[in-house]
């Protein structure tokens, strides 16, 4: 769409209040919202705001920034969730929020003069997507989004014991996902299935591939809807990683490609993995630099609570087609289909910032390609059984282990720094030093009940 398309949908749909919405370096979505009457305005010069209160963005002396909306982004929000939600006072129900219908737009973030800002992380995602053209690549994603249920954000009461792919509607999380799924098509974002995943209450909706800008802001937008259809319903549903201990947590595999136009540029018909040289280069660049981007891609504390051998979290840096103990899996579902052949990486988790997570998986990749990486022979045994000594014989490595290594890794990579630019990239460092400080500053309950009855 057009910013002329965009004024006669809004003009014909009635629709009263626009959201633009951008996203901080630590993948938190921003929001403010303006009448219809200030669309045009905003359309052609953007809205001002101060960047020094966004974490990451602007210092206080450069704090004034540009929020410019993308047209082509524009999709009116189900009548549902385009308000807030009711509230009952003296036995009587009120509406706390917007009346009529409502619009969204993400935005891209500019300098005063008008020149694109380096902290915008969808500016670093489009920059890289960008060099990707130019090699002669799109660059397509679909990731695996996973999430959990709960009965409130005050503990981790869960609504059902169902495991993976169960059918029975043991709670009403049936409903929640599925009502989720259609309010998703309703915004034009095409879900290929969703089911119940492995753990108790845990869930997953897939996405259908697009192109990596458009499927980053349609996993920010499938974020505010999972967790939108659960208030409304009385629960909640989280994108934390590890929430409970002795289950699996939540993982985002994402699938790659790159394709030539209409052609797969990852796929050759008479290689016996189906895997052209580009193909096998790219994902041998995504295990040569895993452990550099592991911080970007799980930027959390907890994010490391998952990243442990068992509960199907790849933390062994190797490729196979059938293993999923692997980090990277080329995915054996329709063999030798052209369309189908991708990179499946499964280490990044939902909690990630979506634009920098495929921003640095793609220059992995991208790298591998331009220095001509080697890929080596796939590991299809259970990596987990696999002793010490095995392992190091066929020369497997691990990701981090702890924030704090992911960290002390990233910031000596020259690939992050060249991919998020100066900017993002120290500043995305300094947030997660400061995150691991206070971490393991805390006084844990595991601690409380180990040591202090004896010690």
């Amino acid at each position: 769409m057009t910013g002329k398309d965009v004024l006669k949908a809004v003009k014909e749909k009635g629709v009263k209040f626009i959201r633009l919405w951008f996203t901080d370096i630590l993948g938190q979505l921003k929001s403010v919202a303006i009448t219809e009457r200030e669309l045009s305005r905003a359309l052609e010069g953007g809205m001002g705001f101060d960047g020094s209160s966004i974490e990451g963005f602007a210092r206080i002396f450069e704090s004034d920034l540009v929020a410019l909306p993308d047209p082509s982004t524009f999709q009116i929000l189900p009548v549902e969730l385009s308000s807030e939600r009711s509230e009952t006072q003296g036995g009587k129900t009120r509406s706390t929020g917007e009346q009529g219908a409502v619009g969204r737009m993400f935005c891209d973030i500019l300098n005063p003069d008008g020149s694109p800002y380096e902290g915008d992380p969808r500016y670093i995602l489009k920059k890289n997507l960008e060099k990707a053209k130019k090699m002669g690549y799109t660059y397509y994603v679909g990731p695996e989004v996973e999430y959990f249920y709960f009965k409130s954000d005050k503990g981790t009461e869960v609504l059902d014991v169902g495991g993976y792919f169960d059918l029975l509607p043991l709670d009403m999380a049936h409903d929640l996902r599925r009502e989720t799924v259609l309010y998703l098509e309703k915004m034009g974002i095409p879900v290929e299935y969703s089911h119940h995943e492995v753990a108790p209450s845990q869930h997953e909706i897939d996405l259908r591939f697009a192109d990596a800008l458009t499927m980053a802001d349609n996993v920010q937008t499938y974020k505010v809807i999972v967790k939108e259809v659960a208030l409304r319903r009385g629960v909640y549903a989280t994108f934390m990683p590890k929430p409970l201990f002795g289950q699996n947590g939540s993982g985002m595999h994402t699938h790659q490609s790159l394709f030539k136009g209409s052609k797969n540029a990852l796929f050759d018909a008479r290689d016996k993995y189906h895997l052209s040289k580009e193909g096998k280069a790219f994902i041998a660049g995504l295990l040569f630099h895993a452990q550099e981007i592991t911080s970007v891609c799980n930027q959390w504390v907890n994010s490391y609570k998952r990243l442990v051998p068992g509960y199907e979290a790849p933390v062994y840096i190797c490729w196979g087609q059938k293993n999923r103990s692997a980090l990277v899996r080329v995915p054996m579902y329709k063999p030798g289909e052209e369309i189908s052949t991708r990179a499946e990486l499964r280490s990044p988790d939902p909690a990630c910032n979506p634009y920098l997570g495929f921003a640095v998986m793609l220059a992995a990749g991208l790298e591998g390609i331009e220095r001509g990486y080697e890929l080596p022979e796939p590991i299809e045994k259970d990596i987990f059984l696999l002793s010490d000594e095995e392992k190091e014989a066929q020369g497997i490595k691990v990701l981090p282990g702890s924030l704090l290594e992911a960290i002390q890794i990233t910031e000596k990579s020259q690939l992050v720094k060249k991919t998020l630019g100066e900017h993002i990239f120290n500043k995305f460092i300094d947030n997660k030093k400061i995150e691991w400080d206070r971490y393991r500053t805390q006084v844990t309950d595991y601690e409380l009940q180990k040591y202090l009855p004896i010690l």
